[in-house]
């Protein structure tokens, strides 16, 4: 069975983000498994800290995560046209210290999602991702997109998927990162 952490990159609590995340969680293919993880509670990377105190216990059990999955689904929200502070903070610090970085990032499969209220999705902050993790050498899939645009309509006011339509590109989606999990 593969097992896939997703991580929303919103620290919101009716996160669109985290709804579709959530969603993917209900609409997981068989022969997977997908569990959600938060960034809330990393601090702001500072290497003053790391060095004074170590790597934060937030950061140690999320990568401990990462490390115990098979592949990671990012769900990124978009702010000013690219990635989110928060959640480029958080893989940060889950890259110290480097000598991590080959065991935790190193191969591990990845697709990223994402919804915005706006009407272009979240299409230029998952292109910036890209240079991320191809610095952290992991296995991208390039065998399908989902931008969610105007997510006010897409979810309701508790945060469930409504719209059919996405609901199939989510599940097709899914599908399709699924078998490239076990391509290996």
């Amino acid at each position: 069975m593969a097992r896939i952490l997703g991580i929303s990159g919103s620290l919101r609590a009716k996160s669109y983000n985290t709804a579709l995340l959530n969603a993917a969680v209900a609409l997981q293919p068989a022969g997977t498994q997908i569990e959600t993880a938060s960034i809330r509670g990393i601090p702001l990377y500072d290497g003053d800290v790391e060095e004074r105190e170590g790597i934060p216990a937030s950061v140690s059990t999320l990568k401990k995560r990462i490390e115990q999955s098979d592949a990671l689904l990012l769900v990124t929200p978009e702010y000013n046209n690219s990635i989110p502070g928060v959640f480029k903070n958080a893989i940060d610090w889950l890259t110290r210290p480097p000598s991590d970085v080959p065991r935790v990032w190193a191969n591990r499969r990845i697709a990223i999602i994402g919804a915005s209220p706006g009407g272009y999705g979240t299409i230029l902050s998952q292109n910036a991702w890209l240079s991320v993790l191809r610095t952290l050498g992991t296995r991208p899939w390039f065998g399908g997109r989902l931008q969610v645009s105007h997510a006010a309509q897409v979810f309701n006011d508790q945060g469930d998927l409504v719209d059919e339509k996405i609901r199939t590109q989510l599940s097709a989606f899914l599908r399709g990162f699924a078998a490239f999990i076990e391509e290996k």
